[in-house]
């Protein structure tokens, strides 16, 4: 009994430790944030936090248009994770419950597109939102990613192994046509997986800088990571702004992540089991 107790106790140690370890840098960017960037130079460093998180927001919002930019972002995040869920999940049912001739061939190109860095396509990607108009407009960010090959080979396993072949059949006879089945039989079984999905998707579109910051060429249409990355100044850095900047940009991830986290954490978790 008492070994089992100090392997139990041992295995509270090293997950308290792992989440320390974790939330370090989050703890660090709000003491770096709430001090001046004179603190952040001192040495020994500075691990309490300081009083001036005030100042830090209001110099970041006269640098910075945060709020139209937060706008921008959060238009194209939803819109792509909307897509993305929508076209993914579609597709990888087409792939999981139906045969058609090539589906096999057709599933390994789509697989071997994950192989690709996503920098080998930013220069077609470019000419073809020119030919098309989009270059300065939010479509040139929320079209390419409205489907995804990591998305399609996700949902493909989840419905793979959550959906019996006899429900489909079942749902057939009732008279449930394609996307009836996929409506009323394949999605409500597949909530965790879209969650998964879709809390994944919506933070890399936050996140996203290469992209919009080739084609955003219209001032008002630039995002979130863009519009902070103009606080790196060439002539020295206001760390304990950029910091703020950050920390400011986090929030609404937070907000997503807690709002969606007990279906993300089941869907990866019955993602890893299953796959």
């Amino acid at each position: 009994m008492t070994r089992y107790r100090l392997r139990g106790l041992a295995l509270h140690a090293a997950l308290v430790l792992a989440l320390l370890v974790f939330m370090f840098p989050f703890a660090w960017t709000i003491i770096m944030a709430s001090n001046t960037t004179a603190d952040i130079y001192r040495f020994p460093p500075k691990f309490t936090f300081g009083g001036h998180f005030g100042d830090n927001v209001r110099h970041v919002l006269e640098n910075v248009a945060f709020f139209p930019s937060m706008a921008n972002t959060a238009t194209v995040a939803i819109s792509t994770t909307l897509l993305v869920l929508f076209f993914d999940s579609l597709a990888a049912f087409t792939f999981a419950k139906f045969r058609f001739p090539g589906r096999n061939a057709l599933f390994v190109i789509l697989l071997a597109t994950m192989l690709l860095p996503a920098q080998l396509a930013a220069v077609p990607q470019f000419q073809t939102m020119a030919i098309l108009g989009w270059v300065g407009s939010l479509k040139a960010l929320i079209i390419p990613g409205a489907a995804n090959a990591f998305g399609i080979f996700w949902m493909r396993q989840y419905f793979q192994n959550s959906i019996h072949d006899e429900l489909i059949e079942a749902a057939t006879l009732d008279g449930c046509g394609f996307f009836g089945t996929y409506w009323h039989v394949a999605l409500p079984s597949a909530r965790p997986a879209l969650a998964f999905l879709g809390i994944f998707t919506f933070v890399g579109s936050w996140n996203d800088y290469m992209w919009p910051l080739i084609v955003l060429t219209n001032p008002d249409h630039v995002t979130l990571q863009v519009a902070l990355s103009t606080l790196n100044r060439s002539h020295g850095v206001d760390y304990s702004m950029v910091m703020t900047g950050a920390l400011m940009a986090m929030i609404p991830l937070v907000i997503v992540f807690a709002i969606f986290a007990r279906q993300f954490i089941k869907g990866a978790t019955e993602g890893a089991v299953r796959g």
